[in-house]
């Protein structure tokens, strides 16, 4: 027994060193490809600019913006891939999203109000906000008996779908009326918000603190969440405090989800498919899946960022259009190996 957990941590180093390791590469990749490459041998030269408070090359300069909006991408693809850890965790559904429970489209519905009156970008980013918190909040209001409650809750976990499910759609139904309504000179901005964009998204330390809080929750809860996954009828009976592990992880993977659509948009697929296919890896072990997937997921939204601002340039590409375009074959293959297992 002592040989097999020996095992086990030596696995699980090895593959957290090899994510970190991944990590690292993409946003050194990231920094060096654009419209104008940049050599790895500038790269230390001008990082050290950089940490000195200068920008003086075109070197410096160029790694600086590129470095800003892969940190950028990295914390939001971590934060979704953490949330559709915990929304699956949660739901006990191995396919559940971050968005299945219409707090995207809340966040929609605020951030395009705004834009359609012309807010500034701080008012987007709080009305944003404000309609994912508003989303969440009903969401919990409806559901509060059955996450309080403990139980397995298969009948907690249908209230939070279908609750979800119609406040998504009324939701939906409202940014449609706005795009509807909205002239042409705002349009292009509200479409590109709706699909995920990261271009001019500036670098800010709220999301990290979000991310940081949310991964400190999950690791806490791993073993937690181990056993319910496992035994979740008797998991009350083992010692675990269900409804409080069931209302956190909502409320953490709303967080994260509002903080993440707040920054980049409406980004699909990155918290379905990342997790999904940890676990076809890696297996379903939370302790090693949990961070996992805010590796994984920083580094596929990375690379993908990259590819959008590249693969046309100097033309720049929407995230989301990639995600999804890349999201929709990899989910229908994860399906068909998991219908076949």
């Amino acid at each position: 027994m002592h040989t097999f957990f020996r095992t086990m941590r030596h696995r699980t180093a090895i593959v957290l060193a090899a994510l970190v390791a991944l990590t690292l590469a993409s946003l050194v990749f990231s920094g060096m490809t654009g419209s104008i490459a940049l050599p790895l041998a500038d790269i230390p030269a001008a990082l050290n600019e950089i940490a000195h408070g200068g920008s003086a090359t075109l070197a410096a300069t160029l790694l600086e913006l590129r470095l800003g909006r892969a940190l950028t991408a990295f914390v939001t693809g971590a934060a979704l891939s953490l949330a559709g850890v915990m929304m699956q965790a949660l739901l006990r559904n191995p396919l559940a999203d971050p968005y299945v429970l219409g707090i995207s489209a809340g966040a929609s519905v605020g951030a395009l109000a705004a834009l359609l009156f012309m807010g500034a970008l701080w008012m987007v980013d709080a009305a944003a906000f404000a309609g994912a918190v508003a989303v969440s909040m009903t969401l919990y209001l409806f559901a509060r008996g059955d996450l309080r409650g403990g139980g397995a809750a298969e009948g907690g976990s249908s209230v939070l779908l279908l609750t979800g499910a119609v406040l998504s759609s009324a939701c939906m139904a409202t940014v449609t009326l706005m795009l509807s309504i909205a002239p042409e000179s705002r349009l292009r901005s509200m479409v590109f918000w709706m699909i995920g964009d990261l271009s001019g998204v500036p670098l800010r330390l709220a999301p990290w603190l979000v991310l940081a809080a949310a991964l400190l929750f999950a690791l806490r809860s791993a073993r937690a969440l181990n056993v319910m996954a496992l035994h979740a009828e008797a998991a009350a009976t083992l010692g675990i405090r269900v409804g409080a592990l069931r209302k956190g992880l909502f409320f953490c993977s709303g967080l994260l989800t509002a903080s993440a659509v707040t920054s980049a948009g409406s980004i699909a697929f990155v918290g379905l498919i990342v997790p999904h296919a940890l676990r076809f890896a890696c297996g379903p072990d939370h302790r090693l899946l949990v961070p996992a997937a805010a590796l994984a997921g920083g580094t596929f939204l990375v690379l993908t960022d990259t590819l959008a601002r590249t693969v046309l340039a100097p033309q720049q590409l929407p995230v989301g259009v990639l995600t999804a375009l890349i999201g929709a074959p990899v989910f229908l293959y994860q399906l068909h190996r998991l219908r076949r297992a």
